[in-house]
């Protein structure tokens, strides 16, 4: 779909040569942090270089007191603690962090993973029922999960365990559960940016601040909070931007050797990106919960033999590659039907489902439906009963678990936040759902949100770009949700030569820059008709490292006539 590009604000440019002269950065820097709003130079170098010191009490979250207390009484005791996580990179961060930091602490934590299939998402009687066969606690952490798991908690706590919930999901507005502790920045807006990995990693803080620990480093965790925190698509905003600017460092020189055997695995070589986590590592942690259960990637966080871990991650390599096949496929068909009965035109939203379509994969479609089309997506796979498992994203502005709560009473189950949601739905009320869903989201949006915008970041000649830009590029990392990669824009280029096409979607391009040529790539290019030269370029500027040599290339954004 065509987006309205949105050209950087005038207005902002003084600022910004004012941060090039006092902080010494190219102007493509200094428009970038402009442009994000900062007025002050002492304001936007603590954006280039966050500091630990920077980070603030644990104990201003909500509940972080009484969880604190509970686990000092637990520990004490030699009390059974059983830590009952997600089965997504989050989730297993999260449990990983937390198991070896109570290993420090004289504890020796059970991990328990519900599974997918059978026992669905979070905090399920299901789940209980065998974490409480297995492992007897006296004490449950709950973690990325429980918010809303009154009935649940209540379970727990008949079967004789207090309950401390770790999570970052949003409250659904009715009684929150019974429990000891609830640390839940989303309660208050504490700190509601934090995902739970940074809510674990807030608890050890706290735990130290209380009892310190000699020999005990934090710091040697953050790997594990920048792993979590990238991969659940928080945004890296105050605190996050710490965590994971601090922990890919940490992860180049990682002291975990599973985390090592999946980087080795994974490609992934120091400096490690943010992109390296969402592309590479992130996809082969949740492969092994999106295609069985995570327990093989937990064991791969948590051992500490590296032939185990090199086995473990070859594993989670080979399940990858099996969920790739599977994505593949459920997204050819989901495409099909978007392309026979949606219009955007008349439709606000996409809801698609069908039977067969692996549970494990329906977000990463719904997340590609909702990008191609800029639609709130809900993708739902049904098994031979009748039950969907689903999975939705969306689109600025409009809260999709509110959405779905103005459609819950034709829902089994749902929740998590307002960009990202999971919902269970029987198929004999699929399209009643469908309606009520659209109707829904009808009344949450205006046209204007159904337009993509594609910001710009900067305006740059191409003969300007260089590895000494790259460099610079590198200090506005790490980039995700919001902080997207700079978007930038050349006006009125012509290509050196004609196009490429590359299996039969996308472009080859090259332009003249810095008195050579620069080469450019335009994934799905192909799909639609170019204007005639010459164009206005908008480009993310990428490094191209072969045999040894590293360059500049462009990779293009979108393409239109020159203005």
């Amino acid at each position: 779909m065509q987006s309205r590009w949105v050209f950087p604000d005038p207005t902002r440019e003084p600022t910004a040569q004012s941060f090039a002269r006092e902080l010494a950065v190219p102007l493509f820097v200094a428009r970038f942090l402009a442009g994000k709003g900062f007025d002050r130079a002492e304001e936007a170098d603590g954006f280039l270089n966050p500091r630990l010191k920077t980070l603030g009490d644990p104990f201003e979250l909500p509940g972080m007191a009484a969880a604190v207390d509970r686990l000092d009484v637990a520990l004490r005791r030699k009390e059974r603690v059983v830590l009952y996580g997600d089965y997504d990179v989050d989730g297993v961060a999260s449990l990983a962090l937390l198991a070896r930091a109570l290993r420090e602490f004289g504890g020796d934590a059970s991990c328990f993973l519900p599974v997918r299939a059978d026992e669905g998402y979070g905090l399920s009687t299901a789940g209980i029922a065998r974490c409480f066969e297995t492992f007897r606690p006296q004490l449950l952490i709950a973690v990325d999960c429980g918010t809303n798991s009154v009935a649940e908690v209540a379970e727990a706590k008949r079967r004789g365990a207090d309950v401390i919930i770790l999570d970052h999901h949003e409250p659904g507005g009715g009684p929150l559960p019974d429990c000891v502790a609830l640390v839940n920045p989303k309660v208050d807006g504490s700190a509601d940016y934090l995902c739970s990995v940074g809510l674990v990693f807030k608890l050890c803080h706290a735990l130290l601040k209380r009892a310190p620990l000699p020999g005990f480093d934090l710091k040697d965790y953050l790997d594990f909070v920048a792993l979590g925190t990238l991969a659940d698509l928080v945004p890296l905003v105050e605190e996050n931007r710490v965590l994971v600017r601090r922990g890919l460092a940490q992860m180049a020189t990682t002291r975990w050797c599973g985390l090592a055997a999946l980087m080795e695995v994974s490609g992934v070589r120091p400096p490690v990106r943010g992109t390296d986590v969402g592309f590479r590592l992130g996809p082969r942690i949740n492969a092994a919960g999106r295609l069985a259960n995570a327990e093989q990637a937990l064991e791969l966080m948590l051992t500490d033999d590296p032939a185990v871990a090199r086995r473990l991650a070859a594993k989670l390599d080979e399940q990858n590659r099996e969920r790739q096949a599977v994505e593949r496929s459920v997204v050819r068909e989901a495409e099909e039907w978007v392309a026979a009965n949606f219009d955007p035109a008349r439709h606000i939203s996409i809801v698609v489902g069908a039977r067969d379509w692996h549970p494990g994969v329906v977000g990463i479609v719904a997340s590609r439906l909702c990008r191609r089309f800029h639609r709130p997506s809900l993708v739902v796979g049904f098994n031979g009963d009748g039950m969907g498992k689903g999975s939705g994203r969306s689109i600025d502005g409009l809260s999709l678990v509110e959405a779905l709560g103005r459609c819950g009473s034709l829902l089994a189950a749902f929740g998590g936040h307002e960009m990202a949601a999971g919902l269970s739905v029987h198929e004999e009320n699929f399209e009643a759902f469908r309606a009520a869903f659209e109707e829904a989201a009808a009344s949450m949006t205006h046209p204007e949100m159904l337009v993509s915008r594609l910001q710009l970041d900067a305006e740059v000649d191409l003969h300007d770009l260089s590895l000494s830009v790259l460099d610079a590029q590198d200090m506005l990392e790490p980039f995700g949700m919001a902080n997207s990669q700079p978007v930038l824009v050349a006006r009125a280029v012509s290509p050196a030569g004609e196009p490429r096409v590359l299996k039969e979607k996308h472009l080859k391009l090259e332009f003249i820059g810095e008195r050579r040529r620069m080469s450019a790539i335009f994934f799905n290019g192909a799909e639609n008709a170019l204007p005639r030269p010459p164009w206005d370029l908008a480009f993310r500027l990428e490094r191209n490292e072969f045999q040894g040599n590293v360059s500049p290339q462009i990779q293009v954004v979108a393409i239109r006539s020159a203005a």
